[in-house]
């Protein structure tokens, strides 16, 4: 079976004075917390999400 891609993402910047969706999109991402990182599966869903906030993020790739 292969392995399926993953990225990872840390919250570098509050959600504090971003609108609503923003700091939704934060939760729909796991980020809870500043430093925080998750791993996530590389899908279109989730890489739209990334871009929405990209400017609260730090991408890398999870290998």
């Amino acid at each position: 079976m292969a392995k399926k891609k993953t990225i990872r993402v840390r919250q570098v910047k509050s959600g504090i004075g971003y609108s609503k969706d923003q700091r939704a999109t934060l939760v729909g991402l796991g980020l809870r917390r500043m430093h925080q990182t998750v791993e996530l599966e590389d899908t279109p869903s989730v890489r739209g999400m990334v871009n929405k906030i990209n400017h609260l993020l730090v991408v890398e790739s999870a290998e």
